[in-house]
């Protein structure tokens, strides 16, 4: 599937935040990961192991390691979020290509995380991303979290958008199952995260994905040239 062909009528533009709007590499989740373990340690009176695999099972099972919580031990979200979310910002370096690139793209941007708004306004305002009409976090949804089709209807209707006329950027190919059934077109950034069921029979990332790319900003350059 081509990009002329493929983005001709897209004028709303949904991004994912954590590993999507700044490389990998950087490693950033990793602190939240220790955090998260952490947490559960001191919560549930468990080791390191256990915890960490708690925090991977609810992952799994519930989109994040959050909804986990809420939905087997009524964990308090607010707290839950504070904590996991105090880290060191300072390894995200401004991106002022990634920058300029999305401003160039025709229509609205928005951005749809997992995480809280709070901590997307520290990680979009390191990258220096201030290209953004809104930010929806998991208060916005209800904390109902990606995948879950709840998170993408709540955006969808909190910003009065037609999801056939949006295109959505996902490190997590399960993520962008629910875009691709409501007619949005599907970019998958990096590698793709392993998640459950984000691979298809053999390995192939599943026909949900429409199309891929390790450089976010090459790709979106590509766009604003159709």
């Amino acid at each position: 599937m081509d990009l002329i062909n493929d983005f001709t009528n897209t004028d709303i533009w949904i991004f994912d935040l954590d590993n999507t709007l700044y490389p990998a590499e950087l490693d950033l989740f990793a602190q939240i990961e220790t955090r998260m373990v952490d947490f559960v340690m001191r919560e549930f009176s468990v080791n390191a192991e256990i915890a960490n695999g708690m925090r991977h099972d609810y992952w799994s099972r519930y989109g994040t390691t959050l909804a986990g919580l809420m939905a087997e031990h009524a964990v308090d979200p607010s707290a839950y979020l504070t904590e996991v979310h105090d880290i060191d910002f300072s390894v995200l370096p401004p991106a002022p290509e990634l920058a300029e690139a999305i401003a160039a793209l025709p229509g609205r941007k928005l951005v749809h995380t997992n995480g809280d708004s709070a901590y997307a306004a520290k990680v979009l305002a390191a990258r220096q991303l201030d290209v953004f009409e809104a930010v929806y976090g998991v208060e916005e949804t209800a904390f109902h979290p990606k995948p879950r089709s709840e998170a993408y209807e709540a955006v969808i209707a909190q910003a009065g958008i037609d999801p056939r006329r949006a295109a959505f950027f996902e490190d997590d190919p399960r993520n962008l199952a629910v875009p691709h059934r409501l007619g949005m077109r599907t970019i998958l950034v990096g590698p793709g995260r392993d998640g459950p069921n984000a691979l298809a029979a053999g390995g192939r990332i599943g026909d949900h994905v429409q199309h891929r790319t390790s450089d976010l900003t090459v790709f979106l350059r590509g766009i604003a040239l159709v």
